[in-house]
């Protein structure tokens, strides 16, 4: 099982910065970094829940599953 993390291409869509989002939702940048690559084995419902406030969009939007071979 895989899950992927779509976050930067929310991101370009927007036209918005990591940056930018990460102050907009109090996070640092490196654990922003982190999220994006996927390099985190778990996530908040609460920094999930300020990013796609923030963003206006749902968690489907940023996260999407990728069935093994």
């Amino acid at each position: 099982m895989t899950i992927l993390v779509n976050l930067d291409l929310e991101l370009v869509k927007r036209k918005m910065t990591s940056r930018e989002l990460a102050q907009a939702i109090g996070l640092s940048e490196t654990n922003l970094s982190l999220i994006k690559s996927g390099k985190v084995k778990g996530i908040r419902f609460g920094t999930l829940e300020a990013i796609c406030k923030y963003l206006d969009c749902q968690p489907g939007d940023i996260l999407s599953y990728e069935p093994d071979d």
